[in-house]
């Protein structure tokens, strides 16, 4: 394992260059046009922009094209991605074979999540057929990552953190079922974060209007050594739609925890310079709903967030004491700050707060008083002084160098070399005179070679190889300054490593089914060649194609509401629910669910409305 990369999203040019700056080593961020993320669209002109900025720092810019594409638009897609191949970008993140078919420029493709990525068969596939990357499912464990690269040479992903998709990425139709949003087409409306209840045999009610779909978020933080054992090289953050400060925090406090695994292990990030922090990054302190691991050690936790779709936030402490105006918390709870909003969960189940107006020593004045009674957990979901500090952080990075000086004859040299081992060298012809006072010259030349702000760079030291130093003027120094530095910046221009690749066209590589249901996403004509070519006996077109969905099922996943409400057949012999299960929506869609246990995963079927909820 050459070096380990830690991926972060960006919604825009403005939150990739923060990101950047945060110590990311690569960028995913959605193009102008075919991204997962409808809402998450740029310009050519940013991702030039910001391709631009993240190459001198040898960081990489992957586009999203992870939809699934129509006849129509695969043209327009193929012109796209040499666009943005000549804009820099470093690589395809891709979930539609179809491209495979077109005439794509060498730029490394990597298989979305969407593409069902669960089983060392599947990834074995796409390294045959020319993929250089696969993202993993979020569902595997620890175990089924290593058996994955146990078995292939192909480079793995994986989610570390961010909002969790309740279902198999790709394997959802959820929200096209119920409004012709598809997430496969970056429209997704997200149904999975309503309001459901639970109803068992006779209409019998389990559970009423909870968000019975709606999962904690992810953190592995803890758990970057194991992934890395078990064979990951890309961490992967979630949230194409986040904002800056929320990118800036939470790239910030993974990249501190890598450094310090990479540092134990004697390897290097897989990119340039070092962050200069003006900030301690906590991922409490923005949008989280709880964290969880997920299923990395198996189902050894609860992962619904029943209660609320609203960040939970920083956990602070129980109130101890309170009067009509003010409460305090328990001793222990970390200091507040007025504006900061402070929230809790009520008698039933729903989150409320109030903004803090006022802090006398360890009284709390709240604008609404309501609720903040002895015994209640509170938590803080806007820490404003920390987003204050966010807001106007000037977190930099910088790539080490230092400056060689030698004497050749009659030939002073000025060699700078960079972390990267890239080397270049400035002679500086004629007699130069020596310098009167030996030790004050040598502080001017440090000085002066040494003012690199408004540059990538960092000097860490000036060596000098000779023991007279020259007499050099401030504003002979500061050109050469310049100068050297120009010559290093083409330099790491000349030598950044790029990847290309190539679609490995008219293989045998033989895909591990034979027959390719709607989910197997297969839209256009040109991803049924590629299929058919690599031995798929029979294609169903993709949901997208207009199939009617009533009666399908709509959501597979691992995700199970047996076991989180503690009725699992396989966790406790006493309690049972009278099944069949259905879920209800708020406009009285019904849901069947049904238990695959042999595989360990709750699938979800959609049945439309009964006439009298159907409009006119």
């Amino acid at each position: 394992m050459k070096s380990i990369e830690l991926l972060v999203p960006a919604k825009d040019l403005e939150t990739g260059l923060a990101a950047i700056n945060c110590g990311a080593d690569a960028i995913y961020i959605g193009g102008p046009q075919f991204g997962a993320r409808e809402a998450a669209s740029n310009p050519l002109q940013d991702i030039e922009r910001l391709a631009n900025y993240a190459h001198k720092y040898w960081a990489k810019i992957y586009i999203t094209i992870n939809t699934i594409l129509y006849d129509k638009e695969l043209d327009e897609a193929e012109k796209l991605i040499l666009q943005l191949y000549n804009a820099g970008a470093d690589g395809l993140i891709i979930q539609d074979v179809g491209l495979l078919e077109l005439n794509l420029p060498p730029i490394p493709l990597i298989a979305s999540t969407q593409m069902h990525n669960q089983s060392p068969e599947r990834i074995a596939f796409l390294e045959q057929v020319g993929f250089k990357r696969a993202i993993l499912a979020r569902e595997l464990t620890l175990d089924q990552i290593y058996q994955i690269h146990s078995r292939t040479n192909i480079e793995l992903e994986t989610f570390i953190h961010g909002e969790l998709c309740v279902s198999y990425s790709g394997q959802c139709y959820l929200s096209y079922a119920i409004g012709g949003r598809s997430g496969n087409r970056g429209q997704c409306a997200q149904p999975c974060r309503r309001k459901y209840s639970l109803i068992g045999a006779e209409n019998k009610s389990i559970v009423q209007n909870r968000y019975l779909l709606s999962l904690r978020d992810l953190n592995l933080s803890e758990s970057l050594n194991d992934l890395m054992d078990a064979g990951v090289s890309s961490f992967k953050i979630e949230g194409r739609l986040k904002d800056k400060t929320y990118v800036m925090n939470i790239v910030g406090y993974y990249r501190q925890k890598l450094d310090v695994i990479l540092n134990k292990r004697s390897m290097k990030p897989a990119s340039s310079g070092s962050i200069h922090f003006d900030f301690t990054p906590n991922p409490y302190k923005t949008f989280n709903r709880g964290y969880s691991t997920y299923f990395l050690y198996g189902r050894n936790q609860k992962l619904a967030s029943f209660q609320t779709l609203k960040s939970l936030g920083e956990p602070l402490g129980k109130v101890i004491s309170h009067n009509e105006r003010s409460f305090t918390l328990e001793l222990s709870a970390p200091q507040v700050f007025p504006g900061d909003g402070l929230c809790f969960l009520n008698a039933d189940h729903k989150l409320v707060g109030s903004i803090v107006n006022q802090v006398n020593n360890r009284l709390i004045f709240p604008r609404n008083m309501a609720g903040f009674l002895p015994g209640v957990q509170v938590y803080r979901n806007h820490d404003h002084e920390f987003n204050e500090l966010l807001r106007k952080s000037h977190t930099d990075r910088r790539i080490k160098m230092h400056f060689q000086l030698s004497k050749i004859s009659e030939t002073f040299h000025i060699i700078a070399v960079d972390e990267d081992n890239n080397r270049v060298d400035l002679s500086i012809d004629g007699k130069l005179e020596t310098a009167k006072n030996t030790e004050k010259a040598r502080q001017t030349i440090e000085h002066q070679l040494c003012k690199l702000g408004g540059t990538e760079f960092e000097c860490s030291q000036v060596d000098f190889d000779f023991l007279e130093a020259p007499f050099l003027t401030v504003a002979r120094l500061n050109s050469f300054r310049r100068e050297i530095i120009e010559k290093l910046i083409l330099a790491r221009q000349h030598n950044r490593p790029v990847e290309t690749s190539a679609i490995v066209h008219n293989n045998i590589a033989q895909f591990p089914e034979k027959r390719l249901l709607y989910n197997g996403n297969v839209l256009n004509s040109r991803a049924a060649e590629f299929y058919y070519r690599h031995g798929v006996k029979t294609i169903e077109p993709a949901a997208e194609s207009g199939l009617e969905m009533n009666g399908r099922k709509v959501m597979t996943t691992k995700y199970c509401l047996r076991f989180e409400l503690n009725v699992c057949p396989y966790q406790t012999k006493s309690q049972k629910l009278a099944e069949p299960l259905e879920l209800i929506d708020e406009q009285g869609v019904h849901y069947p669910l049904r238990f695959n246990c042999t595989d360990c995963v709750m699938e979800v079927y959609y049945r439309s409305l009964p006439a009298k909820f159907l409009d006119p």
